[in-house]
Formats: C-alpha cells, sequence, structure tokens
C-alpha cells in the first residue's frame, strides 16, 4: 500500500509542477499566489512520496504519511470548489460520477496516507 500510495503522490506531484494550468482553474479564489501554491504543493507531494518510500528509517515515513494526510486535507476546499464550479456549468462539466467518488476518496486518502506512514498503529508482540 505505501508504494501505491507513493507512486500516485509522486505522479501527482510531477504533474502539479509540468501541467499547473489544470490545477490552477480548479483553485479556490481565496488562494493567495495560486501558482506558487500549485508548484509547491507539486514539490510537497514528491517529497513525501519519497519520504513513504524510505525502507529503513520510520520517523521519514512517518512525517510523509502525516504531510500526506494533511496535505490531502487542505486540498479538499480545491477539490469542493472544482465540484461547484462543474455542477454549476451548462453540460455539467464531468458530472457526479466524477465529483462524488472524488468527494468520497478524500477522507479514504487521508486515511491511507496515516496508514502508510504506520501513524497511531503499532504492531504487536
Amino acid at each position: 500500500m505505501r508504494i501505491i500510495l507513493a507512486v500516485f503522490y509522486g505522479y501527482a506531484g510531477y504533474a502539479h509542477i509540468a501541467t499547473p494550468g489544470l490545477f490552477l482553474a480548479i483553485m479556490p479564489r481565496f488562494v493567495p499566489a495560486p501558482e506558487a501554491v500549485v508548484y509547491l504543493t507539486g514539490i510537497a507531494e514528491v517529497a513525501r512520496a519519497i519520504a513513504l518510500l524510505q525502507p529503513f528509517s520510520k520517523p521519514i515515513r512517518r512525517a510523509g504519511g502525516i504531510g500526506l494526510a494533511l496535505y490531502a486535507l487542505c486540498v479538499w476546499p480545491a477539490n469542493i470548489n472544482h465540484f461547484s464550479m462543474d455542477m454549476a456549468n451548462p453540460d455539467g462539466g464531468f458530472g457526479l460520477g466524477y465529483h462524488v467518488p472524488r468527494m468520497i476518496a478524500q477522507p479514504i486518502l487521508i486515511w491511507l496516507a496515516l496508514f502508510a506512514g504506520e501513524v497511531g498503529w503499532r504492531r504487536r508482540t
């Protein structure tokens, strides 16, 4: 699970850096310096994905998991903004079939990041 999540977030971070326009289009208006935020979030995603992949450093993996969970929580407003903008379009944008699963997936991604970072779980001896 840790590797899958790291690959997912690593690619997402790359996409933020390589194609920022896709993410700027869904950025809520209240976010200051949106271009910088998109680039910085891309860098943060890549760095935290790398942290999750560390095989011998539980504190680094743990920091990566916490960081990705907080990141997923913080970008939720952009996802909600995208949902509301799409639904306001005459054609309905991507539609409910895209947005409802995405809204449901956000808390799951938060939990997965914490699980993959071994945050709050202790192994029984």
